[in-house]
């Protein structure tokens, strides 16, 4: 009998709150992983087409000396520029989600994980059967990204506005993963969530 195609759980959550944690106690019990920002960020490696194209419509100031990209200088030409930013999005997109149904393919696992903190915004659970988010009350949100990327309280809190807001997010969830205690805690609340979804066709109980 061959493998049957795994289903998949789409993993989310705001900044600070651990995906990246999370995803990696999935990877450790033998899921297969795929990261939506890696996909984001393989699509414009050097050598890579869409890298080619921004080069093309920006110049060549938009790379780095060692011909990767620059993405402070582009995000900066994007920032100001809705028309431009619409127009690098319809050169990216449809790659990055090539390249992220080409990983979940090569699953073995009876289903897998896509982790992508736009998954709701950018329309990307539909290609998932069940969203799991990963959620922490917001005051540990800012202290965690405060202590891990070295930013002002300011800056977080305006990344938190600019997010789905925690209460939009969970009600699109299935599964809620909360993660305000130990790593030790995290990994037995995913070893059990694991259990369950085995126990699962297709994503339904």
């Amino acid at each position: 009998m061959g493998q049957s195609t795994p289903w998949v759980v789409g993993l989310t959550g705001g900044i600070g709150s651990g995906k990246t944690a999370a995803a990696r106690c999935f990877s450790e019990l033998g899921v297969h992983v795929v990261d939506a920002d890696q996909a984001a960020r393989w699509v414009v490696e050097p050598g890579q087409p869409a890298l080619a194209e921004i080069v093309r419509r920006f110049g060549s100031e938009i790379l780095q000396p060692d011909g990767t990209l620059n993405r402070a200088a582009l995000r900066q030409r994007i920032f100001q520029e809705a028309e431009q930013r619409r127009w690098l999005e319809s050169v990216l997109h449809p790659r990055i989600q090539i390249t992220i149904d080409e990983h979940l393919a090569q699953a073995q696992s009876p289903y897998a994980i896509l982790v992508s903190p736009l998954l709701i915004e950018s329309g990307q659970y539909r290609q998932t059967q069940r969203v799991l988010v990963v959620d922490v009350p917001e005051s540990v949100q800012i202290a965690r990204t405060v202590a891990r990327d070295q930013v002002d309280e300011a800056q977080v809190q305006a990344i938190l506005k600019a997010q789905l807001s925690r209460t939009e997010r969970l009600r699109q969830a299935h599964d809620v993963l909360l993660n305000e205690h130990s790593p030790e805690h995290l990994a037995q609340e995913v070893k059990r969530l694991h259990e369950f979804y085995l126990g699962l066709t297709g994503g339904q109980p």
